[in-house]
């Protein structure tokens, strides 16, 4: 069996092999995995002598980990793994051993000696450790007579810690306490002697290969969290800390000498963050004299003379950035604390002070992955001086010199470096800046709640020397000064804006607020719009845009404002280009109003960006990427392009502008869209992509037309009215347009949904007169070729018209539900295949149900009962009672029921007595509702996956408890009757059904709701 597994193995991966014999021992090979008593074969072939191949020991050893690690082995063959694998290492890992496993073989090995440890160690093998130890030689000897063995050592050392100590791996409650278990008992038997062989490692530092002194100060750096410190603090080890930790000279990162150093400093900075007792934390930062460690490192050649050098030493910069953070995250966090002794807090506060410049020198670093390793320490600073403030109303004394430096390096930081390039998007590093960026933002946000005067004088002071320096035309001023000085100063408002705007009855409402306007003066006196940056072009625009409200009070800047958009609007830059055409539409639209005088001539200098010229992706390769990119970007342009038909549609709509003006705008708009859809239109219905991309662009850009032209939506509160008939007049030619397209071609789902988002904007600029073309829509956008989620988006919409016009709606509704409806339940009835069908029918089913709640709640319910619609009112009731029941949809069943709620409020009659006769609006549908609606509430009680704990269900049951309370009133005693009857067919006591009466009988349906919710839930308990 053995060598038949040997063979099977070595043909696998065998690169010569045959394919068939490959996979005939891929399947061998896969069921010897599943085999329970495999290990023993590959355990014996993994021991065997002479060795077989490399590659069948390793998968022979990963066949026994793998027994090991899922517990398939009892206790005895534990044990019998446990001494083949001792012996085997006592053979191979001896002192003069001619073996040498590789690294991938060591490396399964020490993970399966971890799991047996894991298994055995409290019972069955407690010289663990020492078996171990005794392989790697005496103390005068250790690191040289066996390093083989002793790397052997320190390996299993640190797998343990992995495997039963490492904060960061998930763990079961149950082998928590095991792995907690086995810590005690090895602090109580153990790890004094794992403390001595450290010792006796790093007391030969200088005699044994570097490599193995720094797996050991790995292996201190992890124990050190859970272990007695003292052990840690043994002058030995701490000689030898200090002494790798300072080691000069001019060696690599990459070197064993500096991966030592860099060991022993994270050794330190494991130490200082194990936890402890305030007092006692900083006199460990005392004793381990970290002051001294730091300044001297930050010192050194690699870290001093070489800054700025392509020699300098990052990660030696890094890994003192951790041990500085850790210092101040500890000593932040005891003068934070309340209870401390005023000793401690004393010797905390000279730390800080001590640390404070540490700490700013690696914030500042050029490296932002070494400033952001400092970033949460002077995160939990900011925050402690900020509650310091809060509770005192001011910055203590001992803290005050301290803020203006750190501000400082904060609006340093923010600043590119010279190397940057925020023109190119795909700059990985620019992306990663500019999160920094957001965090550096949020520090300068809590400097400014510590101390508001210090932000705003130094903010101040920033942007108005880059802005006079520019002015006075001096050379050293760079991009990176003026786009430093324009983030800080578009990020400065939100101070200045705080309390609700910049002004307050005309008058700037705070000093941050004067600032600010004093500052967009002076950037747009100083037309930095000219500067040839694009970042600073982006900039520029971006705040105008943010505080517009600066040109609401000073108009006579607007025009040179507008005339550097436009210039924008036509840049050589895409990145420029495109995002000026989105700005200047949020630009337009908020000074509207001062704007109407410009209306035409903004329109002629932008009239050349309005052409629309749709252009296809061409056909690509799978593995070629660059035509997508091309239409992407295609793409993006267009959906940019749209805004500046927006931004046309809302200069040209303001009052200020005479109706002939505005005639003569739209109509030198919409006569070449129409025209383009008249020449197109054919073309496209003989398939040619790029006709039928050209007129859903069309579609698409007289939509945003229109909803820039008109802020005013059918049944919506906002004030506002349709334009005058003159206007509508213009945007009917463009909509009958749009219909012909739309019927032309709805079977393509580009123009359905170009369609349709026309459709929802031309409703604000066509009025009523959208009603007589309302048939067209629904025919085209309600098509055989319509989605669920299509159909949902239109009823959406659709409903937002029945809710405008209700008054207006009734004849043309009356000759369109039932075909409306047989289509939605045509989608509705569509079989589910996946998971996005199954949201899309869900949202199907809302917005269904909420159109037909539009339709209840606006006095238009006597269309479903029209001769008309008579013959889908059984096929509409049905699906109300369908979804009201389902407990798998709770959002539906609510609607559902609500629906079923006002159809019987409706035409249920009056309320009568409960002694009364029913008088129904309808004759018969006191019946109908008493056999159809009455048991719908239990029937939902008794579905599938009903849950009445579930808070979307509990509102549910809340619409099922005023179906019934509604119910009672119009049919009394004998839907009483039938309550009485059903309650205690489902098992509730008399006590229970005469509580229940009781409650719907009271005059209070929201009390009613709250009960019936209880009721189920403890019913259901």
């Amino acid at each position: 069996m053995a060598s038949q597994v040997e063979q099977v193995i070595e043909a696998l991966f065998n690169p010569h092999s045959d394919q068939r014999i490959k996979d005939e021992a891929y399947i061998f090979l896969t069921r010897l995995r599943d085999d329970r008593d495999a290990w023993q074969v590959c355990l014996s072939l993994f021991t065997k002598t002479p060795a077989p191949g490399e590659v069948v020991r390793l998968v022979c050893l990963e066949i026994v980990n793998n027994a090991v690690q899922t517990q398939q082995l009892n206790q005895q063959s534990l044990v019998y793994v446990r001494d083949s694998l001792l012996a085997y290492i006592r053979q191979w890992y001896t002192s003069g051993s001619t073996n040498l496993d590789t690294a991938g073989i060591q490396n399964k090995l020490t993970q399966t000696i971890t799991y047996l440890f894991t298994a055995l160690y409290a019972s069955e093998w407690s010289s663990f450790f020492d078996d171990f130890r005794a392989l790697a030689g005496d103390a005068a000897n250790i690191g040289t007579s066996n390093p083989t063995a002793t790397v052997m050592y320190l390996r299993i050392i640190g797998s343990v810690h992995d495997e039963i100590a490492d904060q960061m791996i998930p763990r079961t409650p149950d082998e928590l306490k095991r792995h907690n278990d086995l810590k005690d008992i090895i602090r109580g038997k153990d790890v004094g002697k794992i403390a001595v062989t450290w010792q006796e490692i790093l007391s030969r530092w200088r005699q044994i290969d570097l490599g193995i002194t720094e797996m050991c100060l790995r292996t201190i750096a992890k124990w050190v969290s859970w272990i007695d410190i003292n052990l840690v603090l043994d002058q030995t080890v701490q000689s030898a800390l200090l002494e790798l930790a300072g080691q000069q000279g001019s060696f690599t990162s990459e070197s064993k000498e500096a991966r030592a150093r860099d060991a022993a400093i994270d050794t330190f900075t494991e130490t200082v963050g194990k936890k402890m007792p305030a007092g006692d934390k900083i006199e460990l930062i005392r004793y381990l004299n970290l002051e001294a460690i730091v300044g001297q490192l930050l010192a050194s050649q690699a870290l001093s003379q070489m800054r700025n050098t392509a020699d300098y030493d990052t990660d030696l910069a890094e890994t003192v950035a951790k041990l500085v953070n850790n210092i101040i995250v500890d000593v932040v966090k005891v003068l934070d604390s309340d209870g401390v002794e005023a000793g401690t807090r004393d010797k905390a506060e000279r730390l800080l002070q001590v640390f404070m410049p540490h700490m700013l020198r690696l914030f500042s670093d050029e490296y932002d992955e070494i400033c952001s390793v400092v970033i949460p320490s002077l995160t939990d600073l900011l925050t402690m001086l900020r509650k310091n403030v809060k509770l005192k109303d001011v910055l203590p004394s001992s803290y005050s010199g301290m803020l203006q430096p750190v501000l400082d390096a904060i609006i340093a930081k923010t600043k590119y470096d010279e190397t940057a390039s925020p023109e190119n998007d795909d700059d990985a590093d620019e992306e990663e800046f500019q999160e920094l960026r957001k965090k550096l933002h949020v520090l300068q946000q809590t400097v400014a709640a510590i101390s508001e005067t210090l932000y705003v004088d130094t903010l101040t002071r920033l942007i108005a020397h880059t802005f006079t320096q520019l002015d006075a035309g001096d050379k050293s001023i760079t991009w990176r000064d003026v786009d430093l000085a324009m983030h800080e100063m578009y990020h400065f408002g939100e101070l200045a804006t705080k309390n609700g705007g910049m002004y307050a009855k005309s008058a700037p409402s705070s000093v941050a607020s004067q600032r600010l306007l004093e500052m967009m003066a002076r950037m747009v006196e100083a037309d930095l719009a000219n500067y040839p940056h694009s970042a600073i072009q982006l900039q520029y625009m971006e705040i105008c845009v943010r505080y517009v409200t600066f040109f609401e009070h000073n108009a006579d800047s607007i025009p040179r404002v507008l005339e550097n958009f436009v210039r924008f609007m036509h840049s050589d830059n895409t990145k420029v280009k495109l995002r000026s055409w989105y700005l200047f539409q949020r630009f337009i639209r908020h000074l509207r109003a001062k704007l109407g005088n410009v209306a035409q001539t903004v329109m002629q200098a932008i009239s050349d960006l309005l052409v629309i010229k749709a252009e296809l992706p061409e056909a690509r390769d799978d593995e070629d990427v660059s035509s997508d990119d091309e239409g992407q970007s295609a793409r993006a342009a267009f959906d940019s392009q749209l805004f500046l038909y927006e931004a046309i549609g809302t200069v040209s709509s303001t009052a200020t502008v005479p109706v002939e003006q505005k005639v003569a705008i739209v109509r030198s708009m919409l006569e070449p869209l129409t025209r383009e859809l008249q020449q197109h239109i054919p073309t496209a219905m003989r398939g040619d992509g790029r006709a039928a991309l050209q007129v859903h662009h069309v579609i698409m850009a007289s939509g945003s037309l229109a909803y820039g032209f008109s802020d005013w939506t059918p049944g919506q509160d906002r004030a506002g009215q349709p334009p005058v008939p003159e206007v509508t007049a213009e945007f009917i030619t463009i909509s009958e347009a749009t219909l012909t397209a739309l019927e032309s071609l709805k079977h393509n789902f580009d123009i359905r949904n170009a369609a349709r988002n026309a459709f929802s904007r031309y409703l604000g600029v066509l009025g009523s007169r959208v009603l007589s073309q309302l048939p067209r829509w629904i025919d085209g956008l309600l098509s055989s070729a319509s989605s669920n989620d299509e159909m949902a988006m239109f009823l959406r919409t659709l409903g937002q018209v029945v809710y405008g016009f209700k008054t207006e709606i009734s004849g043309i509704l009356d000759q369109l539900l039932s075909p409306l409806l047989q289509q939605v339940m045509s989608g509705l009835s569509a079989p589910v295949t996946g998971t996005d069908d199954e949201v899309q029918m869900r949202e199907l089913k809302q917005q269904y149900l909420n159109f037909v709640l539009v339709i209840l709640n606006n006095d238009l319910a006597s269309v479903l009962i029209s001769s008309a619609n008579q013959a889908s009112f059984d096929s509409f009731v049905s699906t109300l009672t369908r979804f009201a029941v389902d407990p798998s949809d709770p959002q539906s069943a609510r609607l559902a029921f609500s629906a079923l709620a006002k159809l019987v409020s409706l035409w249920g009659g009056p309320d009568i007595e409960p002694t009364g006769t029913p008088y129904p609006i309808l004759p018969g549908f006191d019946s109908f509702i008493t056999t159809s609606f009455a048991s719908l509430p239990w029937t939902l009680l008794s579905g599938g996956g009903f849950n009445p704990h579930d808070a979307q269900m509990r509102s549910v049951l809340q619409e099922a408890a005023s179906l019934q309370y509604i119910m009672l009133r119009k049919l009394g005693n004998g839907y009483r009757a039938m309550l009485e009857s059903d309650l205690g067919a489902m098992g509730a006591g008399p006590e229970a059904v005469a509580a229940y009466l009781t409650a719907i009988a009271k005059p209070d349906q929201f009390g009613f709701r709250k009960f019936f919710a209880q009721f189920v839930q403890g019913a259901k308990r």
